[in-house]
């Protein structure tokens, strides 16, 4: 297998000016296009058409994609150009599948979890600004329902095209490096621990990891194009592990933070991240996995340098520091005995049942009150 590699600005620009693509739509941010400097960065001939679609919610969300729906299918493009986080590639890959003559009943099946779509309706670009989730590799997307989140899975949903640029995310806030560096962190390792890892999600999490362990904290304190450049390609390959072995535990406890207190969501997932992975050390007798998930915790001390579980959780605990990810639910102003049976509400599921020892409610709710 080979690593991916910085993108060519020539590449791009070749391909979104193709004379087949007349009327182009951006489904992106102000801060995604404008902060980012991608508006710097895209030529577009004078012949496109363009229409865009600045997003405004901080989370994907149901009411925000039906007027992206709507608007698309006014415009009838022939592309769709994604240029943003997480959210923004999540609401474009739905767009880019869903047909809109079929609106009334996208609702319904997200509730249901059914299948949106037999087949691509535009083709889809994807310039992550920020790297973390790997959205422009997997084949899903989140939305968000009257505060509680969904998923979409369809191998339909993995954009047609993406590309890596370092630029559009060295000025990043540092808010959001850490938030969405630390994501790509807990992906990379949830998926080495996750029941349906095998070896090419591996792989993928593994050279994540080489990646991000050492380029995350500089990327946040001393950004150049070269730490830029390989928090992006660590995201990539994160995106790549989970799109096989799926999210865990972390993943599947920090929704209800961001619905319920507006956390973002890499932060939310590192509220629980050592947590979870200390309670699956101490039941390993307990694993569910097919592969030996001691021998994968070894893996995960050699990447971190450390010999055991309480140097893991300690260096994980300097990392988030070390980022200002703060995990004190009281700083962050979460009264966790009032909001736990809530929060117990609002995990996600499909999340939790790749996680390697079986968790009940109780021993989420310890892990949240410890």
């Amino acid at each position: 297998m080979n690593l991916i590699k910085s993108s060519k600005l020539s590449d791009f620009n070749k391909l979104i000016n193709n004379k087949k693509f007349k009327k182009i739509f951006i489904i992106t941010g102000e801060n995604s296009f404008y902060k980012s400097k991608a508006n710097l960065l895209i030529k577009f001939s004078k012949n496109k058409s363009l229409k865009f679609f600045f997003k405004k919610s901080k989370f994907p969300e149901l009411s925000e994609l039906y007027l992206i729906l709507k608007e698309v299918n006014n415009f009838k493009p022939d592309i769709i150009l994604s240029i943003g986080g997480g959210a923004v590639i999540d609401y474009s890959k739905i767009v880019s599948i869903f047909d809109y003559r079929l609106v009334k009943d996208l609702n319904k099946k997200l509730l249901r979890y059914e299948n949106i779509s037999k087949k691509k309706i535009y083709p889809l670009i994807a310039l992550p600004t920020t790297a973390g989730a790997g959205a422009e590799v997997t084949s899903n997307a989140v939305i968000y329902i009257k505060g509680i989140k969904y998923s979409v899975e369809n191998s339909l949903l993995i954009p047609d095209h993406y590309f890596l640029f370092p630029s559009l995310i060295i000025k990043n806030p540092k808010t959001l490096k850490s938030s969405a560096g630390f994501d790509a962190i807990a992906q990379s390792v949830e998926s080495l621990i996750s029941i349906k890892s095998n070896k090419t999600s591996l792989y993928y999490a593994k050279k994540s990891l080489e990646l991000s362990l050492t380029s995350y904290l500089p990327f946040i304190k001393k950004p150049n194009l070269e730490n830029s450049n390989k928090m992006l390609i660590s995201s990539n390959l994160a995106g790549k592990a989970i799109n096989i072995s799926k999210t865990t535990a972390p993943h599947a406890v920090s929704y209800p933070f961001s619905s319920m207190f507006g956390i973002s969501h890499g932060h939310a997932v590192s509220l629980t991240f050592e947590k979870f992975l200390l309670f699956n050390y101490l039941n390993l007798n307990r694993s569910l996995s097919s592969f030996n998930l001691n021998n994968r915790y070894k893996t995960i001390f050699k990447l971190f340098k450390v010999k055991n579980i309480n140097e893991l959780c300690q260096k994980i605990r300097y990392i988030k520091y070390q980022a200002n990810l703060s995990d004190s639910f009281t700083k962050l102003g979460i009264n966790i005995s009032a909001s736990s049976d809530k929060i117990l509400n609002q995990v996600n599921t499909l999340r939790l049942k790749n996680n390697p020892v079986m968790l009940t409610k109780n021993d989420i709710r310890k892990i949240l009150n410890d």
